[in-house]
């Protein structure tokens, strides 16, 4: 039997910065971590030969946010522009035109709605007919792509407020990755006296007030005064049965009901490295009927819909992005058909045959976050029902039981470091006081 003051399941950002604080603070903090690295949803890939500092997880700080920037600021780590041209494939077509047709129509009913309904719902109900079957459709695919969700639970409240508060703010890269700032802070816990195990499934938590023994899958028995718990939404959803899920014992079954009640998305990336940027070639040039070099993103309506390259740094590296239901619905397939899915999709952007691209292809590697067993998922959403669940999850279990992550965030920066990062310091200071 191993004590501590405070056991914190889970080292991503919010683990790490929670137990950051803590052990700072002089409390004796064990952090137990399933996997055989930290960072959770953070993973950044730096090989030899390929692939420098590619991110197989989170990418971007969405805009000027003040604790990722200060963390950084405070490691000593800087960041560069993420900024690129937005860019649209369709009806054989690139494009640059902005928001789809009609989105200030949808904006403007949500902002009458009175209750609130599923995304999916509204748009049946307000846009209804074929007459509005493109505008439904193209809806429907940036909630699945972008937030990542199920638009029969997403909730119409709170996509209102996100699309009427849209942060059009410069977007950043970390330099050398978001896996710098995980190695400083799994470096400043164990300077501060914080022992992180790896390796470490956690299987079982028995409590009573103000005592906590948390079994691992091997047996081993960790005991402390308080728990944190700091794991994805779909971890915390999981079936009792399943690789990584946790039972209570007593069980705690108003806040698993709140857990099941709140929204996880799926996603599927790929990183596909080439043995050069050909979309600034000039075939594509003059398929595009202009320079296409400075593309950030590109959005079509293909298997894999969303690619994005490293600008304004000119790499031979593209980011696929495939999120919500479709990316759900492909959650069982292999890495080869992700794959194959990937070279098809980019073959019909680019008019490049899938074995010419097959052979300029130097490196793939595919990040199927919904079928990771200690993710289950990309990040959450909010359901109708999210905002009651929040309020019960951010207060602890008789002061011994704690919960964070981002999907316990409010604000305007959701699904991000940022929101993890800032769950993580709210709880932190809440086991203080």
């Amino acid at each position: 039997m191993q004590s501590s003051h405070i056991l914190i399941i889970g080292a991503g950002a919010t683990g790490l910065i929670a137990a950051h604080i803590l052990s700072k603070a002089g409390k004796k903090v064990t952090v137990l971590e399933a996997r055989n690295r930290c960072g959770g949803r953070i993973h950044t890939l730096n090989y030899e030969l390929f692939f420098k500092n590619a991110e197989l997880g989170a990418e971007f700080v969405h805009g000027d946010l003040p604790v990722t920037l200060n963390l950084l600021r405070e490691a000593g780590i800087s960041y560069h522009s993420a900024s690129g041209e937005m860019w649209h494939y369709k009806d054989g077509k690139f494009g640059q035109e902005g928001e789809f047709k009609d989105w200030d129509k949808v904006v403007s009913k949500l902002g009458e709605l009175k209750a609130d309904i599923s995304i999916k719902d509204f748009l049946d109900k307000e846009f209804p007919g074929d007459e509005h079957k493109e505008l439904r459709a193209a809806v429907i695919r940036f909630v699945s792509g972008y937030d990542t969700a199920d638009p029969a639970r997403a909730s119409s409240f709170a996509l209102r407020e996100e699309w009427q508060n849209e942060d059009e703010g410069a977007q950043h890269r970390v330099e050398g990755g978001y896996g710098v700032m995980v190695k400083y802070l799994e470096d400043e816990c164990k300077h501060a006296g914080a022992e992180i195990y790896l390796n470490s499934i956690v299987r079982e938590i028995q409590w009573q007030p103000g005592k906590v023994k948390v079994v691992i899958d091997d047996g081993t028995k960790f005991e402390a005064s308080q728990v944190l718990i700091a794991l994805p939404l779909g971890v915390l959803q999981a079936d009792k049965s399943e690789t990584g899920a946790i039972t209570f014992a007593p069980e705690i079954e108003e806040q698993n009901n709140a857990v099941r009640s709140m929204g996880f998305g799926s996603i599927i990336k790929v990183l596909l490295e080439f043995d050069e940027p050909f979309w600034e070639d000039k075939e594509t040039e003059k398929l595009a009927g202009t320079s296409l070099k400075n593309m950030g993103f590109i959005l079509s309506e293909e298997a894999i819909p969303t690619w994005w390259t490293q600008t304004p740094q000119h790499t031979p590296v593209l980011t696929g992005w495939l999120g919500g239901l479709p990316a759900f619905e492909k959650r069982d397939a292999s890495p080869e058909e992700i794959l194959q899915l990937s070279l098809q999709s980019i073959s019909n952007i680019f008019k490049r045959s899938v074995d010419k691209l097959k052979a300029k292809l130097v490196a793939y590697d595919v990040a199927n976050w919904t079928a990771d067993p200690f993710t289950r998922g990309s990040y959450a959403y909010d359901t109708i029902e999210a905002a009651t669940s929040r309020k019960l999850l951010n207060e602890p279990i008789d002061n011994t039981i704690f919960f964070s992550g981002e999907y316990l965030y409010e604000g305007p920066a959701m699904g991000t470091v940022e929101a993890a990062l800032t769950s993580g310091i709210g709880v932190a200071e809440k086991m203080l006081n």
